[in-house]
């Protein structure tokens, strides 16, 4: 079988509608949302994540549900927020009188 969507790929269910540029925002968002290199924030299994809603993911290995971005598991806003929040709890750990 010949490649029939090269450039829009799993967009390509479209056919000629709705014009070029958003078939290919839309393909740019289904790859990133369908990626094998997704890994459950839980388990760090890589490719087992199923979108359930809009920001809600679950994991089908360890059955974990978990919120995160509409379009990918895990936000680059979300990730600079919980390392904020690391810092934030180890400096509530060691107390005022430390």
């Amino acid at each position: 079988m010949g490649r029939r969507t090269k450039v829009v790929g799993p967009a390509g269910r479209y056919g000629a509608r709705y014009g070029a540029t958003l078939r290919k925002k839309v393909a740019r968002i289904e790859m990133k949302m369908r990626a094998k290199t997704n890994r459950c924030p839980y388990c760090k299994t890589m490719g087992r994540l199923k979108r359930i809603s809009f920001g809600i993911w679950t994991c089908t290995k360890c059955g974990t549900t978990f919120t995160g971005g509409a379009y990918v598991p895990v936000t680059i806003l979300g990730k600079t927020f919980a390392r904020e929040e690391v810092i934030s709890l180890k400096a509530r750990q060691k107390g005022p009188f430390e």
